[in-house]
């Protein structure tokens, strides 16, 4: 039986890897990895988010996507009603903030990217093997170098994914900046329909970081608490270790 590490990664992305039409209005692809421990998962955050969905909606059956909350679309209608909507966006707050996780993720600014490039590579592979290569030191800085950790995927469709996870494999190969193998990682792509808690935290996740990098000065309270879950230096840097900007 294989060792099996202490932790478990679900991913989810902003935005689209396209740079041959770019959406002026959102020119960045964010990718963001939630890691979480087992233990936490299973004992706190899985519970806590089951209990808001029983509570809300009277059954487990219902997934939180940022893009539907945020516009308010079925079965989020509900929100259009401001008291309501005040309450439940108070009451998922609380549980992110209470989510203990360790968040590493990549902004790709596509514009950039495009102009300095004469032939870039897919926005979704360079954020990838940015976040890869800084989960795999966050794994080994915890003790868990040679055990298999599983990273999670939302499938996106038969070639997208055959490409992500030949990507992944290459990666994980060697095939990034250090050179360094990553045999302990592993990938798994999951239908939006299994319902997991960790992918629809770090669908929650995403897009607040990439908001507050297109408008820093912007309030933007779900930032503030993904903030406080970014991997960090030993100095408390975030830029570079729990949050990668390119290029």
């Amino acid at each position: 039986m294989p060792a099996f590490s202490d932790y478990v990664i679900y991913v989810d992305e902003s935005g689209d890897h396209d740079l041959t039409s770019v959406a002026q209005s959102y020119p960045i692809f964010v990718l963001a990895f939630c890691i979480f421990r087992k233990a936490d998962y299973i004992r706190n955050v899985v519970p806590q988010i089951q209990e808001f969905k029983f509570r809300w909606f009277g059954h487990d059956n219902v997934i939180l996507h940022e893009h539907e909350i945020r516009k308010q679309k079925p079965p989020f209608k509900f929100l259009q009603n401001e008291e309501r909507r005040k309450l439940f966006m108070q009451e998922l707050t609380q549980i992110l903030e209470r989510c203990q996780t360790t968040v590493i993720a990549s902004v790709i600014d596509k514009s950039r990217l495009a102009r300095r490039y004469a032939e870039p590579d897919n926005p979704y592979h360079i954020a990838m093997q940015f976040c890869m290569e800084r989960t795999h030191r966050f794994l080994t800085e915890q003790g868990q170098a040679g055990r298999a950790t599983t990273i999670m995927f939302e499938k996106r469709g038969e070639k997208e994914d055959a490409k992500l996870e030949l990507e992944f494999r290459r990666i994980k190969d060697g095939a990034n900046f250090g050179g360094t193998a990553m045999a302990d990682l592993d990938i798994r792509l999951v239908d939006k329909r299994a319902n997991s808690s960790g992918l629809q935290i770090a669908d929650l996740f995403a897009r607040p970081i990439g908001i507050k990098t297109l408008r820093p000065e912007q309030p933007n309270r779900a930032y503030d608490i993904i903030a406080m879950k970014f991997r960090r230096s030993a100095t408390g840097e975030i830029r570079g270790y729990g949050l990668k900007l390119f290029p």
